[in-house]
């Protein structure tokens, strides 16, 4: 067994992750990952040569550098199998609230609803791919991450249009309550997901940490889409709904790229 550690410069959270696991996920001489988020490390235990396995990584383009390669006497690593229930109950989660904004956003008229209900939708494909191409082949890997990152890319593009025409138009003000209401449910879901992952008994691996971390952000997002609202009822205006909005757009934008990267 040897143990080749990388420093992958742009991972910054389980979106790149995923990403690599992914792209690792058909190399045989693999036994086991270990990824070091905060401290953007990647730990591999193989059998034979690295030669594949760097050059996957590099396909990526995610910054990678080889730091070291050993031997290595270890032959028991922790079991991951808890870690994906956990992980596609998040998905669920995220998944449930994706349907609950987007219905909720069209009918009250939020952009801010919309763009939150894409970003959670952003989440469920980052944790969903990784699911759903386990076993399979690259093409249809590459196939799945192409179709993905492209509807969200669609999907963002028209909301950026939709902004647009609101903000230059003369539209009714989004209905504010239901902009809050929505929310604090959508803040309480991320909640049982970070209390979840809080529980989960490897909540100290780098991945868990990144993925509680990861969550928070949708957390943020939650509350900008709240106190969004609040201004739409004290300034009787939609501009903050529609400034919340892009700013979700954008980040749901770069996920899909991130998405992208697994189809070339």
């Amino acid at each position: 067994m040897e143990k080749t550690i990388f420093e992958i410069t742009k991972m910054d959270c389980p979106s790149e992750e995923n990403l690599i696991r992914m792209k690792l996920n058909g190399i045989s001489n693999i036994k086991h990952l270990e990824f070091d988020i905060p401290n953007r490390k990647l730990t591999v235990f193989h059998w034979g040569g690295v030669d594949d396995i760097e050059q996957s990584i590099r396909e990526l383009n995610l910054g990678c550098k080889k730091l070291l390669s050993e031997q290595s006497n270890q032959t028991e690593f922790s079991d991951i199998t808890n870690q994906k229930k956990l992980l596609y109950t998040v998905l669920l989660i995220n998944f449930g609230f994706f349907l609950i904004e987007i219905t909720t956003g069209i009918i009250s008229k939020s952009m801010g609803l919309i763009a939150d209900s894409l970003d959670m939708l952003a989440d469920s494909f980052v944790y969903g791919l990784s699911l759903i191409a386990v076993g399979g082949s690259l093409i249809k890997k590459k196939n799945i991450a192409k179709l993905a990152g492209y509807f969200q890319i669609t999907l963002a593009f028209i909301g950026f249009v939709e902004v647009l025409r609101r903000f230059f138009g003369n539209e009714k003000l989004p209905d504010f309550t239901t902009m809050i209401v929505v929310s604090v449910f959508a803040l309480i879901a991320n909640g049982i997901c970070l209390y979840l992952l809080q529980k989960s008994k490897s909540k100290d691996e780098a991945h868990m940490k990144a993925s509680m971390i990861f969550t928070s952000n949708d957390v943020i997002i939650n509350l900008g889409v709240i106190a969004a609202g609040i201004m739409v009822n004290l300034l009787n205006s939609n501009k903050p709904d529609l400034i919340i909005g892009s700013v979700v757009f954008v980040l749901v934008i770069q996920g899909a790229f991130r998405i992208l990267k697994l189809s070339k």
